[in-house]
């Protein structure tokens, strides 16, 4: 019989500790803009990047292509977000996001902001290199 605690397992660590810190911000973004967690992803990455593809966005976000879909939707619904057809391959579209999706974007990176030195408070420079060089790390395994 195995001895392993499942409030040791790091996977378990991982998904418990990235639902709480996610709450509290998941709370602004839903309350404000009427978004869900994958909005706010494809959002942000459109803000912070510029125009790109769904498949771009795919790529930078690590999100499956059925969720960023949705979400372009939902954005899209949302009047966040707008689809421009490439004019020489009319299946590929530019995502971008509108006036209203730029300063919900802007609204959500501040409070973003301060919510993530919120949740750093307490936590010495070298623990947060530490922390943050390890989840990297392990991102990179997966």
């Amino acid at each position: 019989m195995s001895n392993l605690e499942m409030r040791d397992f790091l996977p378990y660590l991982l998904t418990m500790a990235a639902e709480e810190v996610s709450v509290g911000f998941q709370r602004v973004y839903r309350e404000r803009y009427g978004m869900l967690r994958t909005d706010w992803r494809v959002l942000f990455h459109l803000g912070r990047y510029g125009a790109m593809t769904a498949s771009e966005v795919r790529g930078r976000s690590r999100l499956h292509k059925t969720k960023v879909s949705r979400a372009v939707a939902n954005l899209e619904r949302l009047r966040m977000l707008s689809r421009e057809a490439d004019e020489r391959d009319r299946r590929r579209e530019t995502l971008s996001l509108t006036p209203a999706g730029m300063r919900a974007y802007d609204d959500l990176a501040r409070e973003a902001e301060r919510y993530d030195a919120k949740l750093w408070h307490g936590v010495t420079p070298q623990e947060r290199d530490a922390i943050t060089a390890h989840l990297r790390r392990l991102a990179d395994l997966a």
